[in-house]
C-alpha cells in the first residue's frame, strides 16, 4: 500500500510540508497512518516489512487486487473477513474452489463482492500453484527487487510504479495472474518489502532490514 493511495483520515495533528505528522508519542509518521488506531499499527508493525512465503504473499497479492478503486482502510477492515472466506489463503485450498464456493463469496458481506476481482484470487491461486514448477510466487515476486529503494522526502517524490513493477507485472500475466497492474504491483512491493518508500523522516524509515 504506498504512500500515496486512497486512505480515510481523521482530524488530528497536521501533516508538515512533507505529508508526515508527529503523534502524541513523539513518532513522525506519514499523514494516512493517523487515520485510525488500526492504520497507524498496520503501519508502525506490518507494512514494509519482508513477506517471503508463499502463503503471505498470495494474501497480500490478493488483497492488493480487492483494493483497485477502494481504500485500505476498506480492505484492512475487512481482512480477517477476507481470510475466512478464503481459506486463510491457502493457494491450494482456494484452487480447489468451484462454482458452489464462488456462489458463497458473491452473497458473503463481510468481503468486496465483485465477482472480477472474486474469480481472479480462485484463478490466481491455481496459477500460484503451477508456478512452483518454476521456482514459486516468493522468488518470482523478490527477483523484482531492484538495486536501489526509493528515498522519498515527501509524498510528492513516492513512485506510483516502477521499471521492476512493470517487469513484475508482465511476468505475472504470463503466468496467468490477473488484477496485478504495474501500479497494483508496485504497492505490494512496497507492503512486503521489496522497496522501501517510507518518507526518509518516518520512524519506520529502513526498518525492514531489507535495505540499510
Amino acid at each position: 500500500m504506498p504512500e500515496h493511495e486512497q486512505h480515510d483520515v481523521i482530524p488530528g495533528p497536521p501533516a508538515d510540508a512533507e505529508g508526515l505528522v508527529v503523534g502524541s508519542d513523539g513518532l513522525a509518521r506519514t499523514a494516512w497512518a493517523m487515520g485510525s488506531e488500526m492504520m497507524r499499527h498496520y503501519y508502525d508493525t506490518e507494512w514494509g516489512m519482508p513477506v517471503r512465503d508463499e502463503r503471505g504473499l498470495f494474501e497480500r497479492l490478493s488483497l492488493e487486487g480487492f483494493q483497485a478503486g477502494l481504500s485500505w482502510a476498506t480492505i484492512l477492515a475487512k481482512r480477517e473477513n477476507f481470510r475466512r472466506a478464503f481459506a486463510d489463503f491457502d493457494p491450494d485450498a482456494v484452487a480447489r474452489f468451484d462454482q458452489h464456493d464462488l456462489d458463497r463469496l458473491l452473497q458473503d458481506a463481510g468481503i468486496i463482492r465483485h465477482r472480477g476481482k472474486i474469480t481472479a484470487t480462485i484463478g490466481n491461486a491455481r496459477a500460484t500453484v503451477a508456478l512452483r514448477e518454476k521456482g514459486g510466487l516468493a522468488e518470482l515476486i523478490w527477483s523484482h527487487q531492484p538495486k536501489q529503494t526509493p528515498a522519498p522526502r515527501s509524498l510528492a517524490e513516492v513512485p506510483t510504479r516502477s521499471p521492476e513493477s512493470e517487469a513484475l507485472a508482465k511476468r505475472l500475466r504470463a503466468a496467468g495472474f490477473r488484477f496485478v497492474g504495474p501500479t497494483t504491483m508496485f504497492a505490494l512491493m512496497e507492503a512486503v518489502g521489496v522497496v522501501d518508500t517510507h518518507l526518509v523522516g518516518s520512524h519506520r524509515r529502513g526498518v525492514s532490514g531489507v535495505w540499510s
